[in-house]
């Protein structure tokens, strides 16, 4: 497995050692909504980070790497938006005068108005992450930036991403199950790696839309599809192709992939923002629907739900929140 040579616990440990100072060590908080006299569920709020999002995390460990050149010639990145948004951050954070931000056509404003708050330029280019991603690495190639890929195979990302295991583990020892969303992979990778490497017997398990099972489709035909081609989702930062250094690491550890389809996962928002009163990204809802739907799997567990993001479209939180408010409010 040559992509997960250089990846393991300690690098997680050490990302956390330089970032820590930077970013949010975010609350991890009981739902009393889900958990019941057996099962404790708990959400880590990564939606409290200054983006957003986990993706600073490894944002951060990545361009902490980089040489002084590399931060002279500038970086880039391909995102659907708050990984983007982290670079932006990351480059204020060093001193980098030079960042730019590629974005599919359909990321949501509150991402793009973010990017471009931490002074990165936006360049919007294809319809779909996966057409970003073909356009964008040409144009980085050709103006000699530093890419700083949020999922590929980079193990400053994974092990940046990791970290937030090791807070999960500090406020509650006895976490025994720990769910997140898949993307691209970077997150379950670094979860996987953080948790399984500290504790075996810590079940991780990924959901994904049934609109993008990229990653299921990948172990089930041991074949790492790097683009995939997915159905219409709201779930926006969950479709495309998975990275091979998360497929390597989702082989060795991952414990299994939930679906969820786009109907569960707009209850799920709707339930997390009109009973939990929390604003979360239909991607980061996925792992709320997941736990709703498998429910029975999960009895007597102490479980963390990564809620991964919280940068949505406004219209369509609307829409959601009006869809299912007379079964949320009463």
């Amino acid at each position: 497995m040559k992509y997960l040579k250089e990846l393991n616990l300690q690098m997680v440990k050490d990302a956390r050692l330089k970032i820590d100072k930077y970013i949010n060590n975010t609350p991890f908080i009981k739902s009393i909504y889900l958990s019941d006299k057996d099962t404790n569920v708990f959400f880590k709020l990564e939606t409290t980070q200054e983006v957003k999002s986990f993706k600073i995390r490894g944002a951060l460990n990545k361009m902490f790497s980089l040489t002084e050149d590399e931060k002279n010639f500038g970086v880039a990145t391909i995102s659907s938006g708050n990984h983007g948004a982290s670079v932006a951050l990351g480059a204020q954070i060093l001193g980098i005068k030079k960042a730019v931000i590629i974005v599919p056509a359909n990321t949501t404003t509150a991402k793009l108005n973010k990017i471009k708050y931490f002074g990165a330029e936006v360049l919007q280019m294809g319809n779909n992450y996966d057409e970003a991603h073909n356009l964008g690495t040409k144009y980085i190639e050709d103006n000699n930036l530093t890419l700083i890929d949020s999922y590929y195979d980079d193990p400053y990302i994974y092990a940046g991403q990791g970290t937030m295991v090791l807070e999960i583990l500090e406020k509650n020892p006895n976490i025994d199950t720990i769910i997140a969303p898949i993307g691209g992979g970077g997150l379950i990778g670094g979860i996987c790696v953080a948790a399984k490497e500290t504790n075996p017997n810590i079940k991780v398990y990924g959901v994904q839309t049934e609109a993008c099972p990229a990653m299921k489709k990948s172990l089930e035909d041991d074949f790492c599809y790097e683009e995939f081609e997915s159905e219409d989702s709201i779930c926006e930062s969950l479709i495309g192709g998975v990275g091979p250094l998360a497929f390597e690491i989702c082989k060795k550890y991952l414990d299994d992939i939930f679906l969820v389809s786009e109907k569960e996962i707009r209850k799920a928002t709707a339930f997390m923002g009109l009973r939990e009163l929390m604003i979360v990204e239909p991607s980061s809802a996925t792992v709320v629907a997941a736990f709703e739907k498998y429910k029975n799997k999960l009895q007597g567990k102490n479980i963390a739900l990564v809620l991964s993001g919280a940068n949505p479209n406004a219209e369509l939180i609307l829409n959601i929140y009006n869809e299912y408010k007379s079964e949320y409010i009463k």
